[in-house]
């Protein structure tokens, strides 16, 4: 009986085990294997491939962000190494409640949040009058990594004998000799391990370098971040299989412990003796193969220097990487370009000064709050001749939130809308949506995909209510915030650029979605061979008119060369580019005219503007007013 229910017990650990590791290694497993997908599809699986990582090899951005993220943990954890074995030696020295002590405050770093940290590192270097870049990112990073080299070398220095160490004193040898020749052989475990874990923390880190980085400085967890907007590219899935497969393994030479054998001591000893040297071995290799692909992959000259240059700070995947090589070779400026995700993330970077862009993509709310901030320089037009190429309707348009067009030139625009699963509509018998309010038909429930993001949420309640989507009339807004929370039980999920893929897939009958996203749902649809079809639709009571545009922040050290790229984009060859790339809609007249009809009569991409009635683009509302939109949001979100 009692074999019996031990035999039971084991059974149940043994499914526990297996159920945390499913939960843990599951979506890890999922990105692996979309990584060998031909289809950029999260959902369809179009056969093997290994194109996503031979792309990977040959994407300058991501040479360049793996460059930065080895030197970076290479140089970090090296330093870390030396400091950190140099403190725990010291450490180790003190009485006993002094080391206690030490050890509580170096395990704090450790401890704290990692955005307390990399805010504190951010906010030191600009009181101290230093300009973010490469070495503030070097600096953060030795500054978190020594804690953990500490935390390994401690445990190896307790287990070595002081009284051989003395021995070597007293028989003559120097402190230094008697320390590398007696201690640092027993020590040196500790000390490669401290080096690989530093090194590991280093690679993965994106809260502090995000903090810490400067202008054209991107690491590959920065480049990652900044793609999730427009969704991030299978090349990144083969590069994080990379990553994740080099990480396991230098965890696992780190923690690997000689498994001793029982027995005769003298096997056992031989035994662990072998396992431990096996360990050395393992580990001296792995930082030489790093030292190795540091020198193999750092090929950037970081001490260059570019008198004629441009630093431009827009979306992620929001340009052709072509047109940027273009207005280098046609112009003689050099391009340093880096990548935010969010509205959000790029209006404190501007304000704080601590990094200076010479030309901005935000979108229209945000360039009304930068504009009332005096934030942003206005711009020569004599500079920007091109500007004649953008239809009057959109400036026009831009007028709500640059009212007299001097701080901005249009990039790309859009509406939001509704996106339906023709086939599954039928399945559920429900007519195609017109209105709004069609999403909160009962019949859908677990069927709707809704943006996850405030203003979009309560622009579709706002406008089903036929109230406007920049009130501030608090009866009308808490109006809406009864109307999503009662939509709650129909949603199958709050998603941002996921709404696509999970469309593709066929896992929902209908979901919010930027109109930017058709041509690529259009052409997957067709590749793949669905049988349904995926229709778009602006709602009757109107919708989010939003324009991307270019702006020169007021501390821009170029603003010659910004101009110079702002009339570059707007050319109507580069401009068609550009549309080609990213297929959200160009407000440039002279690259519609160049487009093929049918791309033209796509009303899901070009919607008539004067027939959008009741449409707006968001205003910037005020802090206060952000802060009550954000406040009901949250409850929304909480019940």
């Amino acid at each position: 009986m009692k074999g019996k229910f031990t035999s039971i017990r084991r059974i149940l650990s043994d499914f526990y085990l297996v159920l945390i590791l499913i939960f843990l290694y599951a979506p890890i497993l999922t990105m692996m294997v979309l990584s060998f997908n031909t289809s950029k599809s999260r959902t369809q699986w179009g056969g093997f491939t290994l194109n996503w990582y031979q792309l990977m090899l040959s994407d300058p951005d991501i040479l360049a962000a793996l460059s930065n993220t080895l030197l970076i943990a290479f140089i970090s954890a090296l330093a870390a190494c030396i400091l950190g074995t140099a403190a725990a030696i010291a450490i180790n020295s003190m009485k006993p409640v002094s080391r206690t002590i030490v050890m509580g405050i170096t395990n704090i770093p450790m401890l704290n949040a990692d955005i307390v940290t990399g805010i504190s590192l951010m906010l030191a270097f600009i009181a101290f009058g230093i300009s973010l870049g490469f070495k503030t990112i070097l600096i953060a990073h030795i500054t978190f990594n020594i804690p953990y080299v500490i935390l390994s070398v401690m445990p190896k220095l307790k287990q070595t004998d002081k009284s051989t160490y003395e021995a070597a004193l007293d028989l003559g040898a120097s402190p230094l000799y008697a320390f590398f020749k007696v201690v640092f052989p027993d020590i040196l475990p500790g000390v490669l391990s401290g080096f690989l874990l530093a090194f590991t923390m280093s690679l993965d880190d994106f809260i502090i370098t995000h903090f810490t980085r400067g202008a054209g400085i991107n690491t590959l967890s920065t480049l990652i971040y900044s793609q999730v907007r427009r969704g991030i590219q299978p090349s990144m899935y083969a590069l994080s299989t990379v990553i994740f497969v080099t990480v396991l393994v230098l965890l696992l030479i780190t923690n690997y412990k000689p498994k001793e054998t029982k027995g005769r001591e003298s096997l056992s000893g031989s035994s662990s003796h072998l396992g431990q040297t096996i360990q050395k071995w393992a580990m001296g290799g792995a930082a030489v193969f790093i030292l190795a692909s540091v020198t193999l992959v750092t090929w950037k000259n970081y001490s260059a220097s570019h008198t004629n240059e441009l630093y431009v700070y827009n979306w992620g995947d929001y340009i052709d990487d072509e047109v940027v090589e273009m207005f280098e070779e046609e112009t003689g400026i050099k391009v340093t370009y880096d990548m935010f995700e969010t509205n959000e993330e790029m209006y404190p970077v501007i304000e704080a000064g601590a990094v200076t862009y010479d030309v901005v993509c935000p979108s229209d709310y945000m360039i009304q709050k930068m504009i009332e901030n005096d934030m942003l320089a206005e711009v020569d037009f004599a500079n920007v001749p091109n500007i004649s190429q953008i239809n009057p309707e959109y400036m026009e348009m831009s007028q709500a939130f640059d009212p007299e067009n001097r701080y901005s030139v249009p990039y790309c625009w859009g509406t939001v809308g509704i996106l339906y699963n023709t086939k599954r509509l039928e399945e559920l018998s429900v007519e195609p949506p017109e209105s709004w309010m069609d999403l909160w038909d009962p019949a859908l429930q677990g069927e709707i995909l809704m943006q996850d993001s405030v203003r979009d949420a309560f622009m579709v309640a706002l406008k089903g209510l036929g109230y406007s989507m920049n009130t501030t009339d608090e009866g009308e807004l808490q109006e809406a915030k009864e109307l999503l929370i009662a939509q709650k039980p129909l949603v199958q999920a709050y998603v941002i650029d996921q709404v696509r893929d999970k469309m593709i897939g066929g896992e929902a009958a209908v979901g919010v979605i930027y109109s930017g996203e058709m041509l690529y749902i259009q052409e997957e649809v067709e590749n793949l061979g669905l049988d349904y079809s995926l229709e778009y639709v602006v709602p009757k009571e109107g919708t989010n008119l939003w324009i991307d545009s270019w702006v020169i922040p007021k501390n821009a050290k170029n603003k010659e060369n910004a101009e110079k790229w702002m009339d570059f984009l707007c050319r109507p060859d580069i401009a068609l580019r550009n549309f080609e790339y990213i297929t959200y809609s160009t407000p440039n007249q002279g690259a519609f005219d160049l487009l093929e009809p049918e791309i033209q009569e796509n009303k899901a991409v070009f919607p008539d503007v004067d027939k959008l009635e009741n449409s707006e683009v968001y205003r910037y509302l005020g802090d206060e007013e952000e802060g009550v939109y954000n406040a009901l949001w949250k409850e929304v979100k909480s019940r």
